[in-house]
């Protein structure tokens, strides 16, 4: 079941049910008109599946435009949580391998605020690198949706853009490295229903394109996420609330070789197997 966040021919945000994906179902006409309220509960897709769609206005899915699927929601990350980024992040910095080998096996995970919900870049628009870096990657990762409670109660695809010779300088400077404008992209819509056994079977894939040509590309089974879902939502809702809900990103398994890196007018596509294809291009911000 997949819930968008989209606008059709009014400039007012609406919530959305996609059905084959190539349609999609106004929602406000069953007075829904946000996420938080569609995904309050512990078990969002029976309460969707209960609404009465028959009389509720419908568009085809190639008339509307999809925003990103946050509205009040603050996005977050989690670090280091793939065999492969750890790695990654101590190649890239004699200074910090240490601390991100520790990380790594550490019973607390690295977590770190991403983005707020109105600097988060939808599917179809550009992200960004920054232009005071030299070495930019994407991070495919899974994100996590979840309500007031801290319960995962849905999936999307999350893009962390990463200036990597920013990070790896010093990891004092990681705040500089991933929070930037157009640094954050989620999409391009949230599944609802599925369980983590069933999320962990999924793939996810990204392939990266300039000049139409084929620059970098690679996949990984979500299953290499060391640490359980609840784990990292236990630990985001630490000490601290989220009236409004949450997205956290999972960290990545993919990355490029060193000597990678994006440049303005590439596109990135990230698929995930159970939920769609996130798709941004590349700007300078």
């Amino acid at each position: 079941m997949k819930i968008c966040r989209f606008q059709s021919t009014t400039a007012e945000p609406k919530i959305g049910l996609v059905t084959d994906e190539s349609e999609v179902i106004d929602l406000s006409g069953a007075n829904i008109d946000s996420l938080a309220t569609l995904l309050g509960g512990p078990t969002p897709a029976d309460e969707i599946a209960s609404l009465d769609t028959a009389s509720l206005k419908r568009h085809p899915l190639s008339e509307i435009t999809l925003l990103a699927p946050v509205d009040r929601q603050e996005i977050w990350a989690a670090g280091v949580t793939y065999f492969r980024s750890k790695t990654a992040r101590m190649e890239e910095s004699d200074f910090s391998a240490t601390a991100y080998d520790k990380v790594y096996d550490a019973p607390r995970p690295e977590i770190f605020f991403k983005s707020l919900p109105e600097k988060t870049i939808a599917t179809g628009a550009a992200v960004g690198i920054r232009k005071d870096a030299t070495w930019n990657v994407p991070e495919p990762e899974l994100a996590l949706v979840m309500n007031a409670q801290g319960e995962v109660v849905g999936y999307t695809i999350g893009n962390d853009m990463s200036s990597r010779d920013i990070e790896g300088e010093n990891l004092l400077y990681l705040p500089q490295a991933k929070m930037y404008d157009r640094s954050c992209s989620l999409g391009p819509w949230i599944v609802v229903g599925p369980t983590e056994e069933a999320v962990r079977q999924w793939e996810i894939s990204i392939a990266i394109h300039r000049q139409d040509e084929p620059v970098f590309s690679g996949s990984t089974s979500i299953d290499q996420i060391k640490r359980r879902f609840g784990e990292l939502a236990e630990y985001l809702n630490r000490s601290q609330t989220f009236p409004h809900g949450s997205v956290l990103l999972t960290g990545t398994g993919i990355v490029p070789d060193d000597s990678f890196t994006l440049a303005s007018g590439d596109l990135i596509e990230i698929t995930v197997s159970g939920i769609g294809t996130l798709s941004n291009p590349v700007t300078i911000v």
